[in-house]
């Protein structure tokens, strides 16, 4: 599957992968900040953003995708950075292309299954009757009677699009999101671990990676080491300064 995706910058490339029902416009400014360095490529995952839809949701099928554009832009290898979902993506990847792998980030998820934990929000999602609407204004009251969070609500607005005709769509591919999230709930495995330097970033007041996670991480990535950073589960969001210098400093210290 060809995917949308957005470049910025020159240098040793840099794939950034969005998580659950998020898009490249979510890294929009992290990626501007990371190109004065790298090459950096922004991906809408499939069934998300910009990129085509399809019935099927795996970490391997979306793993595959992102080899895919890789090769189309002619990258032996690059340094991949994966949030949430994209994290599992990018795990995924790396476990079975270490040679295309220079060095690996994976922000606030683990390797381990997680309980479906998006089925309230998708729901929420999905019952909301676009047509009916005429302003964000109007579907951001419909869905705060399910979704009061503000926050999370924001983030899941930006899902939002008007057509050709004026009327409101998710871009997200919901129904086979809904359809997989058992799938995306599932433990990433491997024959062999992932050999080069791993970065994983915990959101301090996340429970997304918990300590009893260490051992699994340190057993699939043996050159892993995991740093906290003062947030919540969207660590780059909550904090971008914090988590930019984290993410730079671990990208332009020597491979050891």
């Amino acid at each position: 599957m060809k995917l949308f995706f957005q470049q910025y910058g020159s240098g040793e490339p840099l794939l950034i992968l969005h998580g659950l029902l998020g898009s490249l416009d979510n890294w929009h400014t992290l990626s501007k900040t990371f190109a004065t360095s790298f090459r950096v490529i922004a991906v809408d995952l499939r069934n998300h953003g910009r990129s085509p839809h399809s019935d099927s949701l795996s970490y391997e099928t979306m793993a595959e995708d992102v080899l895919e554009l890789m090769d189309s832009q002619h990258m032996g290898s690059s340094h991949i950075l994966g949030h949430s979902m994209g994290g599992k993506v990018a795990m995924t990847l790396a476990l079975a292309n270490p040679t295309r792998v220079s060095k690996l980030i994976v922000v606030d998820i683990a390797p381990r299954s997680y309980r479906r934990l998006h089925d309230e929000l998708l729901a929420a999602l999905m019952s909301v009757n676009l047509a009916l609407f005429q302003s964000r204004h109007q579907i951001d009251e419909e869905l705060a009677r399910k979704i009061p969070d503000r926050a999370i609500r924001q983030f899941l607005m930006k899902n939002l699009a008007r057509d050709e005709s004026g009327l409101f769509h998710w871009k997200a591919n919901l129904a086979t999101i809904s359809k997989n999230d058992e799938e995306l709930s599932t433990e990433i495995v491997a024959s062999a671990p992932f050999p080069n330097p791993t970065l994983f970033v915990k959101g301090k007041r996340s429970d997304y990676i918990v300590e009893s996670d260490a051992p699994l991480i340190h057993r699939l990535f043996p050159k892993a080491r995991i740093e906290l950073i003062d947030a919540g589960h969207w660590v780059h969001a909550e904090s971008p300064d914090r988590f930019a210098d984290v993410v730079l400093n671990f990208l332009t210290s020597p491979a050891t």
